[in-house]
């Protein structure tokens, strides 16, 4: 008997550090996806200003070439849900990586609007199938290990937002050009999928159910309250930089902006159950719409650059944990199945994406950038009617973005 015991422990003993080798490089590779998905969105925003002056364009013709970035995201988002539900989400993982990783130097060389539109199409799809299939290989992960781990994994993407705007607008300020930072940002995308495809789980997922469904009850004002927040999110990654300029900052430093929106975003998210522990759902919903959007207001019409930037950091700071608690809520409620909701809201939320840049660029014809941006911010203020059509928990928040 007392050998029988020993025989299964030393076979437990061998199983067990293979399965926690799989589960350590699983949560390594999960990891640098989501870095990958935050880093490469987060290097176009420094690029904006150079793809302007190369395609010569105004701010409507821009808004209207920028409008194919959220097309993209639109069209690569059920794709990948669809592929994803086939094949699992290993191929899409590696296919977005190294579409990202081909096509950014692309945009910053294309000098044909056309071309640029196509250039950003192909970016937004493979942008939002890595988006997807790494949420779903992060549930993968997380199911395996038995731990919450994807508000961990949502902190390295809101880092490697980070690392892509600030090293973006460091190359592009001391380096040979922008063309040249896009081929080295495209290099660290490729090494990072690299050192993680040996991580990636090659299990399908266990639902073959329905990916998307539309909006209804709580859900649906929740995924409204989330397309604002995109659409003001949107505004600072492809405009942030545009204002800047406007201000007289020089162009090489533009990115700085989205660079400490990013920034801010990144220590308020690794902060925020706390906050929402003391503060509860609503209140942290109200105070950080309300702080975020008059962020943006004075980001719009501050004189210096210097008041411009500070503002831009507070709208940061307090938006930083609104995505989490909507994507949270969405998951709790009642309305509708939780996978099915929150696929509901992120689709809205996209089409905040969609829509945003472009009719920022076309009110900006009308009414000038400045009023143009502050509008979003007036949006925001607008949105905070929906909150008391959301019910709210009393326990604390696990953040879910």
């Amino acid at each position: 008997m007392t050998d029988s015991k020993l025989e299964l422990a030393r076979r437990n003993s061998a199983i067990n550090p293979d399965a926690d080798m799989q589960l350590r490089d699983s949560k390594r590779a999960t990891r640098l996806s989501f870095f990958i998905s935050g880093f490469a969105l987060a290097c176009w925003a420094p690029m904006v200003p150079y793809a302007q002056s190369r395609i010569d364009a105004d701010s409507a013709t821009l808004g209207s070439v920028l409008l194919c970035l959220g097309l993209g995201a639109v069209v690569g988002m059920p794709t990948a849900g669809i592929v994803s539900n086939k094949v699992g989400s290993r191929p899409v993982l590696i296919a977005g990586a190294v579409g990202l990783a081909t096509v950014l130097p692309f945009m910053a060389a294309m000098a044909n609007p056309i071309i640029l539109a196509i250039a950003l199409l192909l970016f937004g799809c493979s942008i939002d199938a890595i988006d997807v299939a790494t949420n779903m290989h992060g549930a993968e992960v997380q199911n395996l290990a038995g731990v919450p781990l994807m508000s961990g994994f949502h902190g390295v993407y809101s880092i490697g937002g980070l690392v892509g705007a600030a090293g973006m607008t460091f190359l592009i300020a001391v380096g040979p050009g922008v063309l040249a930072a896009s081929a080295v940002a495209s290099l660290v995308m490729i090494i990072c999928i690299v050192c993680a495809v040996p991580g990636f789980l090659k299990t399908k997922p266990a639902s073959d159910g329905a990916i998307f469904a539309v909006p209804r009850g709580r859900v649906l004002a929740v995924g409204l309250l989330l397309m604002v927040i995109f659409l003001a999110e949107g505004a600072m990654l492809d405009w942030g930089a545009i204002l800047l300029t406007s201000k007289k900052l020089e162009v090489s430093f533009s990115g700085s902006g989205y660079a400490l929106f990013a920034i801010a975003m990144t220590v308020s998210r690794f902060v925020g159950d706390k906050a929402v522990e003391r503060l509860g759902e609503s209140m942290m919903l109200v105070v950080g719409i309300s702080v975020a959007a008059l962020g943006i207001i004075f980001a719009a019409y501050a004189e210096t650059v210097s008041v411009t930037l500070a503002a831009i950091t507070i709208a940061g700071l307090a938006a930083g944990n609104i995505v989490p608690i909507l994507f949270s809520l969405a998951a709790v409620q009642r309305s509708m199945p939780a996978p099915q909701a929150i696929a509901a809201t992120g689709t809205l939320g996209y089409a905040g994406i969609l829509i945003g840049p472009a009719l920022i660029g076309h009110a900006a014809e009308v009414i000038g950038l400045p009023n143009a941006i502050a509008g979003v911010g007036i949006l925001a203020i607008v949105a905070l009617l929906l909150i008391p059509a959301i019910s709210f928990r009393e326990s604390t928040i696990a953040s879910a973005h």
